[in-house]
């Protein structure tokens, strides 16, 4: 829901900022329009995201499709750095050089004054879900949306954020350009809108990024499984334990453990471990995790 809010309001502030750039010619309303179109372009990125990473199990996945979010959030964030961050900084960078005349600042002021209205609306509707995601996971609202698995949501967060500081470095650029009459105010602002969405779209590919190649969940979360798996009755003790983020809110789990009242699982478990010691002195194995098969169970052919 908070993606389909952010996409819808996205259009509406992109179309605004569009018709006022061209109207007052302020370097910094193209630098928020080329923001909002970039925000509404990653945001059909992200429900793609959330459709793709819904996705069942099957046998050419069996860890499911929840990584596909973190793909398609991380070409999201590339589009923010590329069509955002970078025109933004070259519309800055040209507005120093060729300096033009800026006309009509109201209307500059009044879209931007709409656009902040749908942009806080739009992050308020984010705060709310991050909120009541964080009421059934015991975690702090910040630390969720920073180092959380649900990569979507982050990303909406981050761009309503941005949007809003965005909005307030271009009323202040069209204020100083106005007051001052110095075109400089205009191009200088382009440029720091520029930076704050290179540094957006940065920190949205670093936390993509460390979700695909295999982000453990926090130390809570390990504990309360390690707890759930001690209450099982047929579990007597675990001696390993692996846990890792394969899409939000969805973790792999390998464990190793004693079974209760079994006294020949002694033997079977050295030899296990054996052969997964074996097996993890290859150079693509990192961890190798067995477990006995059930009877009925077909064998793989390698063929």
């Amino acid at each position: 829901m908070a993606v389909v809010i952010a996409f819808l309001a996205n259009i509406a502030v992109a179309i605004a900022k569009t018709a006022a750039a061209l109207i007052t010619g302020s370097a910094s309303l193209v630098a928020e329009a080329l923001h909002s179109w970039a925000d509404a372009g990653n945001e059909v990125f992200l429900l793609f995201a959330e459709r793709s990473g819904r996705r069942r199990r099957d046998r050419e996945h069996p860890l499911g499709y929840g990584r596909d979010v973190y793909v398609w959030s991380l070409f999201a964030a590339f589009g923010l750095f590329t069509i955002g961050a970078v025109l933004s900084i070259a519309v800055g960078v040209q507005e120093l050089l060729e300096p033009e005349a800026v006309t009509d600042y109201g209307i500059g002021y009044a879209v931007l004054a709409v656009a902040a209205v749908l942009e806080g609306g739009s992050l308020a509707q984010s705060i709310r879900q991050v909120r009541r995601e964080t009421a059934t996971l015991d975690r702090e609202p910040l630390d969720y949306v920073l180092n959380g698995s649900n990569a979507t949501l982050r990303a909406v967060v981050f761009e309503d954020v941005a949007a809003l500081v965005g909005l307030a470095i271009a009323a202040g650029a069209l204020g100083l350009h106005q007051a001052t009459g110095v075109s400089a105010w205009d191009g200088v602002g382009s440029i720091l809108i520029g930076v704050l969405l290179g540094v957006v779209a940065v920190l949205l590919i670093q936390r993509n990024r460390r979700f695909l190649v295999g982000a453990p969940p926090p130390a809570s979360v390990r504990r309360a499984v390690l707890e759930q798996l001690l209450l099982h009755a047929a579990i007597s003790r675990v001696t390993f334990l692996h846990l890792e983020f394969v899409g939000p809110g969805q973790l792999l789990l390998v464990a190793a453990v004693d079974l209760v009242d079994d006294d020949a699982e002694s033997v079977v478990a050295v030899r296990l471990r054996q052969v997964s010691d074996d097996l993890e002195r290859h150079d693509n194995i990192a961890i190798a995790a067995l477990t006995l098969s059930l009877p009925d169970e077909p064998s793989l052919d390698p063929a």
